[in-house]
């Protein structure tokens, strides 16, 4: 195996372009690198895209126009570590835009299906405190939410 780590190869019907465009305007250190066509061999049509290679947030990604018979579901998600609240907000509001959807705990799905967890810095501490019952507190508040609120977890894990 090579040095140079994972990438990691998303499936769409059609949308593959659009999609890496997006996620590179979503995420800094992001770039497209090569996209390669079908050829008159197919399946595609002969000039549409097959593959766009992409980095975002610094990771590798390659999107296929593979065809309908396969679709994102949360068995399989991206977490954002976000280094604040204005971090979450940030990433929920561009990920949920144009048909995204919130879903619970920090949770959501793109425009695409794609799932992410938005993920505040500090949570995993919190609600894995040594103190059951702080743990406890964070968790029920987190499970009450959609996009995490960090202030009030931190609330909840104090007890406030």
């Amino acid at each position: 195996m090579t040095t140079d780590g994972f990438t990691t190869c998303l499936w769409f019907d059609g949308q593959a372009e659009a999609a890496a465009h997006y996620y590179v305007s979503v995420f800094k250190n992001s770039g497209i690198g090569r996209i390669t066509h079908y050829t008159e061999a197919g399946p595609g049509p002969a000039g549409s895209v097959v593959t766009v290679e992409f980095t975002a947030n610094g990771q590798r990604f390659v999107a296929v126009n593979g065809g309908p018979e396969f679709t994102f579901n949360e068995a399989v998600s991206f977490q954002v570590r976000c280094d604040g609240q204005e971090e979450v907000d940030h990433y929920w509001a561009r990920l949920t835009e144009d048909g995204g959807e919130p879903g619970p705990c920090g949770w959501l799905k793109d425009k695409y299906g794609v799932s992410w967890q938005v993920v505040p810095e500090g949570l995993v501490e919190l609600i894995g405190d040594a103190d059951r019952e702080r743990a406890a507190r964070t968790a029920r508040a987190m499970y009450a939410m959609g996009k995490l609120d960090i202030a009030a977890l931190k609330k909840a894990h104090a007890g406030e």
